[in-house]
């Protein structure tokens, strides 16, 4: 029983539609900027990746709208991507084929910090009644499912930037177990104060003025990284169920997934070998040997010590140089669980296309870190692609895509 995904929903800062993204990551431009949706004055962290021209009426019910904040709206913009994509209506399926599982790394900041200036200025009377659900983790997996009428197994995964590669495992996951079709992935908009705020005082964030100076993985200038929001939600089949309904052809198959935590410290682990250990089992899982894998989508956290204990990790599982690594997430920061899921998106599009997208923002490759690190565009027959992510907790996650030609899955 093979986890076909039929239908992909990108929403980034490199653009809304996968076909923009797909165009703007290949071109390596760079969506990151000044913070635009409030003054950043008093911040030593001014940039971040934002989503362009995105209009809430074109996406969201006025009614939705007012009771949501700007990661579900994102959410359902995604999703109503992926749907069309994939030529699927919850609707016409019953309604227990149908799941939602997303992936959350912060909830909803805009409403958030809007209720939580109302309280302090004007008192508890203010604060409106949705406040209780639009900030929750579980809104937008809630919403989507209530909106598109889903009643299959839902749910939301919290592991930070891990947390939309998890959503994809647990979507495999309850595809074996049953279910005919998933909604997974994850969408972010972290950028107000407070949420702001809260990722600086991590330590982890750049402080540079030039976005060409700020995220930079695995560049010898990495600096910490820049927030973003976005991301993507990504439709998942049983294979049977697809060819049964005439699916389009599908975009790849989840082939193996794995998770481990390092249980070290809420932010940064002393080298990366919880991090191998989960890749070695999603190769185990997924019955490929590492010279199989064709391409590595990289965590690229952009700091100097986080980059190193990854390719440590990396050389560790395919030898010094032994294979392709990208992290085009430098081109519109660090989506928190919206970035993993728009890994795996671009992941797919790189299969479809057989072109490896560069590093985003790379000037000065590291080379003591041992990679064979992509810097412009690379035409490559892409078979098997490895996608990776870490999140602050020390959470580890990795996904194997396969070809559906190459997993020997029908329709592509």
């Amino acid at each position: 029983m093979a986890a076909v995904i039929t239908g992909l929903g990108v929403v980034a800062p490199t653009g809304t539609g996968a076909a923009e993204h797909w165009r703007a990551t290949l071109a390596g431009e760079l969506a990151v900027r000044p913070i635009e949706a409030f003054d950043t004055g008093r911040y030593a962290t001014k940039l971040a990746g934002q989503v362009s021209g995105f209009d809430v009426t074109e996406h969201v019910p006025d009614r939705l709208a007012v009771q949501t904040d700007r990661w579900t709206w994102l959410a359902f913009a995604a999703t109503g991507l992926a749907l069309a994509d994939a030529d699927y209506d919850p609707s016409a399926h019953d309604p227990y084929a149908t799941s939602v599982i997303l992936g959350s790394g912060s909830g909803g900041n805009e409403f958030g910090q809007r209720e939580i200036q109302a309280l302090w200025s004007r008192g508890r009377k203010a604060v409106g009644a949705y406040q209780s659900i639009a900030w929750f983790y579980a809104a937008s997996t809630g919403q989507l499912a209530i909106r598109h009428g889903t009643k299959g197994p839902c749910g939301v995964v919290v592991s930070d930037a891990a947390s939309g590669i998890d959503s994809l495992g647990w979507a495999d996951r309850a595809i074996r177990r049953g279910t005919s079709a998933v909604l997974a992935g994850g969408t972010e908009a972290p950028i107000t104060p407070y949420a702001l705020t809260i990722q600086m005082s991590s330590g982890l964030l750049s402080t540079a003025a030039d976005p060409k100076d700020g995220y930079k993985p695995f560049d010898r200038a990495a600096n910490g990284h820049l927030p973003g929001e976005g991301g993507a939600v990504l439709l998942v089949e049983d294979e049977a169920a697809a060819r049964a309904r005439s699916a389009p052809a599908g975009y790849g198959v989840i082939a193996g997934y794995a998770a481990t935590q390092d249980a070290y410290h809420r932010t940064a682990a002393p080298d990366g070998r919880h991090y191998a250990q989960a890749i070695g089992l999603a190769l185990q899982r997924a019955g490929v040997r590492p010279d199989e894998v064709d391409l590595v989508l990289a965590d690229g956290a952009g700091r100097r010590d986080a980059d190193a204990a990854e390719a440590r990790a990396l050389c560790s599982v395919f030898g010094p140089r032994g294979v392709p690594v990208t992290a085009p997430q430098g081109l519109v920061g660090r989506l928190l669980a919206g970035g993993s899921a728009l890994s795996v998106a671009t992941a797919l599009l790189a299969m479809r296309d057989g072109v490896i997208p560069p590093v985003g923002n790379l000037d000065d490759p590291d080379l003591a870190l041992g990679l064979d690190l992509v810097g412009r565009p690379r035409e490559s027959k892409l078979d098997t692609v490895l996608v990776t992510a870490r999140g602050q907790g020390g959470f580890n996650s990795a996904l194997v895509l396969r070809s559906c030609d190459a997993a020997g899955v029908g329709g592509s």
